[in-house]
């Protein structure tokens, strides 16, 4: 597949500037510049967040409400309770305001939906058994925004509520007794892309202070929402970046038991945030997949070791089971891709499928034929599904456009989900597909963004080694991508039988190795000596005591 390749315009003075005022080297700073990053206040709080860089908790929506409330029942012990999300995002939202409330001496319960029987958010029978089990003050994490009616019932049935989201609110809030949310449209919080578990941090933060307790008593608890944090795809900037950066610090030591076991049970060398959102976040995510939520959250609450491995050991089970499950309906999804290539779209449905892990799958379905993508599972004659989308495709629209024969659906401009009856399947399929037609989606091109043209003799070890200040990456802090031309081709093979590339690359006298996973069918259609043009990152292979810099391949193609 063709992509198109665009490299950054940059300022050589200002870059010179900026290397020379922050003693960076010029690669550096050029990265920094183009991301907006450009003055020393900006570069040291980008580069070394401390503890004082967190904003004031209270400028947030209802937040002096919340605060009150909740002190009022840590006085009178009253029973409280807090309602979260299955994903890790939900479920290390509760870890940490049920620790914070408990070590406040408040015994608090907690009710996680079940995503394969109840769905996402706030629901009626579960509002109706908490009430039952006489609890009057409902604490929601990481979602409650869109309950209005949920909400509303639970106000008749007697209860308090306090929302604490972080999803876009609708055109009315909840009418409760606080909406802690900073998307809201009265909001004057200066940043309002946190995760769910990074405003539950918000309230904790507001509780100390109000109590005048230590910043350690609030900071501590760092580790478990980096975690969440970072699980979440929120963008890794302003405060997400303070959380990001100070919770790996102490999520190298944390104290939550059964982080500490799930971290040694994943075998990563480094905990960065690749390990975090591919060893953690996927076991995690993987008990709300299949309906496990409970057993994630027992491993973050558990003080006894011994149950912390033993649950360790099940969450790495089910990651497996989704693994499993997941490749089963990929091949079975693809060999469908397979016999009608030339749709603008992608819109499958099957008998069978696992609705819990079928938006994964229409996530590298969408990657791997860069087409908007719809898969959904029948159980009789019910429809669940789930899509993704790619970069200039609104799915969320599409569907507002489309959506003669769905029952409901909901999401953005990237993924959405959706119900649907199994009788109307194929004419929501011909809609979409005509849909997609008329905007013209097969002149969408997937474009790389390139920071930066450099050759072999502009970088070495000490340079790569510094661009690792850029870490954590994440949403908004994309890993730089460079771009090497007129390299020649000293060697060429494939790996793993035929699936990934192994390049050797030289230019004048410097000589670089890369490797291209998921990229070996380059190696049937280049060979010794030719001439090639390289997009990647670049990193350090260390082996055997020897390091040497490394390009991870996105894209080549031959030199002009």
């Amino acid at each position: 597949m063709n992509k198109k390749w665009e490299v950054c315009q940059y300022d050589e003075e200002k870059v010179k500037q900026v290397a020379k005022e922050n003693h960076l080297s010029e690669l550096l700073s050029n990265i920094l510049v183009n991301r907006g990053i450009d003055t020393k206040e900006k570069i040291d709080l980008f580069l070394n967040p401390t503890r004082n860089d967190f904003h004031n908790p209270f400028l947030m929506p209802d937040m002096g409400k919340a605060v009150d409330r909740i002190l009022q029942a840590i006085q009178k012990q009253e029973k409280v309770i807090i309602y979260g999300d299955y994903d890790a995002d939900g479920i290390t939202s509760i870890t940490v305001l049920k620790n914070f409330l408990e070590e406040r001496g408040l015994q608090v319960g907690q009710y996680i939906p079940n995503r394969l029987e109840e769905g996402y958010g706030l629901n009626k029978a579960a509002v109706k058994q908490i009430h039952e089990e006489q609890y009057r003050l409902m604490i929601t994490v990481d979602c409650g925004i869109s309950g209005l009616e949920e909400i509303a019932y639970a106000m008749e049935l007697g209860m308090e509520v306090i929302v604490t989201d972080h999803h876009e609110p609708g055109e009315q809030i909840p009418t409760c007794l606080a909406v802690v949310d900073a998307k809201r449209k009265d909001n004057e919080y200066p940043f309002n892309q946190l995760a769910g578990v990074g405003v539950v941090f918000k309230l904790i933060q507001a509780i100390s202070m109000k109590l005048h307790l230590d910043a350690k008593t609030y900071l501590k608890y760092l580790d478990i929402v980096c975690i969440g944090t970072i699980s979440d795809i929120v963008p890794l900037i302003d405060e997400n970046r303070v959380i990001a950066k100070l919770g790996l610090q102490l999520v190298q030591m944390t104290k939550n038991i059964g982080l500490k076991v799930l971290l040694q049970s994943i075998g990563y060398k480094t905990i960065d945030s690749t390990a975090i959102s591919f060893g953690v976040a996927p076991r995690i995510n993987a008990c709300g997949r299949l309906g496990k939520a409970q057993e994630a959250l027992n491993l973050f609450l558990t003080k006894n070791l011994v149950e912390a491995q033993e649950i360790a050991k099940r969450l790495n089970e089910d990651n497996v089971e989704r693994q499993t499950t997941e490749k089963k309906i990929f091949e079975q999804a693809k060999q469908q891709v397979e016999e009608n290539q030339e749709e603008p779209c992608i819109v499958l449905g099957q008998e069978g499928w696992h609705h819990g892990v079928i938006g994964i799958v229409s996530s590298k379905i969408t990657d791997m034929y860069f087409k908007p993508s719809i898969l959904i599972c029948f159980e009789g004659e019910e429809g669940k599904g789930s899509g993704r989308s790619i970069p200039g495709f609104d799915l969320h629209e599409a569907l507002m456009k489309c959506s003669t024969y769905i029952d409901k659906f909901g999401g953005h401009s990237m993924a959405i989900g959706i119900a649907l009856q199994k009788k109307n399947f194929e004419k929501f399929k011909k809609e979409l597909e005509e849909y997609a037609q008329n905007c013209h989606i097969h002149d969408i091109i997937p474009v790389i963004q390139i920071d930066e043209e450099i050759s072999l003799s502009k970088i070495d070890i000490k340079t790569v080694k510094e661009l690792r200040l850029l870490e954590p990456y994440g949403e908004a802090n994309k890993i730089p991508v460079f771009l090497i031309k007129n390299l020649k081709i000293q060697a060429i093979r494939s790996l793993s039988e035929g699936k990934h590339l192994k390049l050797k690359l030289a230019q004048d006298n410097y000589i670089m190795d890369g490797i291209g996973f998921n990229m070996g069918e380059f190696a049937t259609q280049y060979q010794i000596g030719d001439k090639i043009d390289v997009v990647g990152s670049l990193e350090i292979n260390s082996f055997n005591g020897n390091e040497q810099i490394q390009i991870n391949l996105q894209d080549l193609r031959k030199s002009v």
